[in-house]
């Protein structure tokens, strides 16, 4: 096999392979024997027939496709390691046949996306905005409460009316100018007061509602309601009120800490600042990594083929989908609601999608550039981190990782060590906030 390599359009490769006529003859002989149980011929056992007699009985070219794909799964990936130092490959090939094949001219012709080069403008010397985030006093508190309430017992009371951030038990009839109107109307339905999951004034009329008591309730119909019958509409709904569940948020006392796996409240207390810290050193590094790459993709540019953006397209699509199964929803459920196909869903996101995969290559371009790399003591100190953090041994530990985790981890001393070197070599502006 020969092969030809040259530069194509949008950060593509054109690979021209030329085979011998010995090599096709060799790969149809192998799609035969491959294939040959497929086929029945009357005289012969399935898949004992000859090759002659099963290319005269369905036709010459009944192994033609196996026969190319044969040739080409078993010399593209030796010409992508051949070229290795010269492209790499981001993506599936466009495989054809030459215009002019014959059986005596067997030419394939691919065109391969390839990671392209990234032309930068300044890297170094530029302002840009460093953020860095704070904790307060008045963090703490919200925290504190925001647990409080997430445990709070919830109990059954009648012995008072009903507040916001309690979940009442209802019967409603909605009706406009006296006539029930569809979806207005439900029984035993239970609404936390203050979820804002209805109309204006419908929860804030709930509130004062005793066990038993039945009462009316104005309101309009907001101007961008969802129905176009309903929109700035007055209504009435009728309200019956069965039953009243009250939070009982517990006090913020050492019993209360005691149950969050702490001794004391104020050792709480310290536990979960140091939690919020940790987290805004980790938000201030992360938007001022974005801040730093944003700023020198202003003057960055590469020709990104569109297997790459697809493929970051994927990934978001992924991501989005796993974060709404952790809230319980169906992904499909989320598109039906959102009146929308995967594919077109999809294809929102592929401005976000460009951006970080010019990013990448930003990131990989200065790597390079700066000659920046990772120490096997580095991934070695990384590696024994991870074990610690699992309860191993570093030596036990490697023995369990992924073959391409070391690669994982070793990209990611490098990514970290350019953020610092570009935070190092720029004016960095400090944003509170």
């Amino acid at each position: 096999m020969k092969y030809e390599v040259v530069p194509a359009e949008k950060s593509t490769v054109k690979i021209t392979m030329t085979f011998t006529p010995e090599e096709w003859s060799a790969a149809t002989e192998q799609a035969y024997r491959e294939n040959r149980h497929r086929y029945a011929v009357n005289g012969f056992r399935k898949g004992k027939a000859p090759r002659y007699i099963l290319e005269a009985f369905y036709g010459k070219g009944i192994f033609f496709e196996p026969a190319l794909n044969n040739l080409f799964a078993e010399h593209y990936p030796k010409v992508l390691e051949a070229e290795k130092d010269t492209f790499t490959e981001v993506g599936d090939p466009d495989v054809s046949l030459a215009d002019d094949f014959s059986e005596t001219n067997i030419v394939l012709v691919a065109v391969t996306p390839i990671r392209p080069d990234v032309k930068l403008g300044a890297y170094k010397g530029i302002k840009i905005p460093k953020y860095e985030y704070t904790v307060t006093d008045a963090d703490l508190e919200r925290e504190l409460d925001s647990t409080r309430e997430r445990i709070a017992e919830k109990r059954e009371t009648a012995e008072r009316p009903a507040a916001m951030g309690d979940t009442v038990n209802i019967d409603f009839v909605g009706k406009t100018d006296g006539v029930a109107f569809d979806g207005g109307t439900a029984n035993g339905y239970d609404l936390e007061l203050g979820s804002g999951q209805f109309i204006p004034g419908f929860e804030e009329g709930v509130v004062g509602m005793s066990v038993g008591d039945v009462k009316d309730i104005d309101v309009v119909f907001p101007e961008d309601y969802q129905s176009e019958e309903l929109k700035g509409k007055p209504a009435v709904f009728t309200v019956t009120l069965h039953k009243i569940t009250e939070k009982v948020v517990p006090p913020l006392d050492d019993e209360f800490a005691k149950k969050m796996g702490s001794d004391t409240l104020d050792a709480y207390k310290a536990k979960v600042r140091e939690r919020l810290v940790k987290n805004a050193e980790t938000r201030s590094r992360n938007e001022t990594e974005t801040s730093v790459i944003s700023e020198i993709a202003k003057s960055a540019s590469a020709d990104i083929p569109d297997a790459m953006v697809d493929a970051q397209e994927d990934y978001i699509l992924q991501r989005t989908e796993y974060n709404l199964m952790y809230q319980g929803i169906r992904f499909d459920d989320y598109l039906g609601y959102l009146k929308t196909t995967r594919e077109e869903y999809k294809k929102t996101f592929e401005e976000e999608a460009r951006r970080n995969v010019l990013h990448q290559l930003i990131v990989e371009k200065i790597i390079e550039l700066e000659h920046i790399s990772a120490t096997e003591e580095e991934v070695e100190a990384k590696i024994a981190e991870q074990a610690a953090s699992v309860g191993k041994e570093p030596e036990e530990y490697k023995k369990t990782m992924d073959p391409r985790q070391r690669a994982y981890i070793e990209n990611d001393i490098k990514v970290t060590k350019v953020f610092d070197f570009l935070i190092a070599n720029n004016e960095m502006t400090e944003v509170k906030e």
